[in-house]
């Protein structure tokens, strides 16, 4: 029985992963950490984790995801996104660990006018982004056998995210407006937990870095997004959709997001739901 370290419980991804173990409890003894259980921005400390775990996976779910917080808080973002993705893939190197890390579209810089392929040339254009690309960076060059997932607009029931913001801000007002220049793929933290259980399994015995993209099916801006949460939540709020350039944010964000699928779906075999489909689950999720 394989024993996971999952680093970042308490985000989005990782509560979903705790969802879902157990339905793998038969394969998988799981160990949940945050930063108060494990700062793997301090080497020894992981090391000294997997060793008296004997832990044979990390899924390092941990980040710094605060995009417009990062402009300033450069430091930070770098000791979390990069600093830390080292130290957790030298560790697992140095104990033929594998590693699952997730990263996301924000290493592109979104001029593209076609789905993203794995291959395709990152060029991050905030802090966020430079600090994940330079993440993984780190993981390439650590010599550890990983599996290496971007993702992008992620939500789910936990946390803090656009759908949930979206319900509270049409529960408050009669008008809310968002960006409909900007095109991606919304993710629901669910479906992304399940492709990564499933990466662990189809991946743990492959030597080097495998990379996928992963999002839910199907692309769309974020004020369509905002609509069909108001729709399906029988919300009433008015969206009027804007220009990026009116709405003010520090961090510049790509204007393309979408990615191409083909690879993760082939090489490990899973179905993705379109994104309207778990948008309308969780949303009667919250509902309840």
């Amino acid at each position: 029985m394989n024993h996971i370290l999952i680093t970042g419980a308490k985000g989005q991804l990782g509560n979903c992963l705790r969802d879902l173990a157990a339905e793998y409890q038969e394969k998988y003894t799981f160990f949940y950490t945050d930063v108060e259980e494990l700062d793997i921005t301090d080497a020894a400390a992981i090391e000294n984790f997997v060793t008296s775990h004997d832990i044979d996976v990390i899924i390092n779910a941990a980040a710094y995801t605060a995009v417009d917080r990062a402009e300033d808080d450069v430091e930070t973002a770098f000791k979390l996104n990069r600093d830390a993705v080292r130290n957790v893939a030298e560790v697992a190197r140095k104990h033929h660990i594998y590693v699952v890390h997730i990263s996301t579209d924000y290493v592109f810089s979104g001029e593209a006018c076609h789905p993203y392929q794995e291959d395709t040339p990152i060029a991050p254009i905030s802090v966020y982004g430079k600090s994940k690309a330079e993440g993984e960076t780190a993981l390439f060059e650590s010599g550890c056998n990983a599996t290496l997932i971007r993702t992008s607009w992620l939500y789910s029931e936990y946390g803090h995210n656009f759908v949930k913001t979206m319900l509270k801000l049409g529960s408050e007002r009669d008008l809310v407006t968002v960006v409909s220049d900007q095109i991606g793929g919304p993710t629901y933290a669910g479906d992304l937990a399940e492709a990564v259980l499933r990466a662990v399994e189809a991946n743990i015995n492959r030597e080097g870095v495998q990379v996928y993209h992963f999002a839910n099916e199907g692309c769309i801006s974020w004020y369509d997004f905002a609509e069909a949460i108001m729709e399906l939540s029988g919300n009433k709020c008015h969206v009027k959709p804007i220009f990026t350039g009116e709405y003010p944010a520090k961090a510049p964000r790509p204007a393309y997001s979408v990615f191409n699928l083909s690879k993760i779906k082939q090489e490990l075999s899973i179905e993705i739901p379109y994104w309207r489909k778990s948008l309308e689950l969780i949303i009667n999720r919250l509902q309840r």
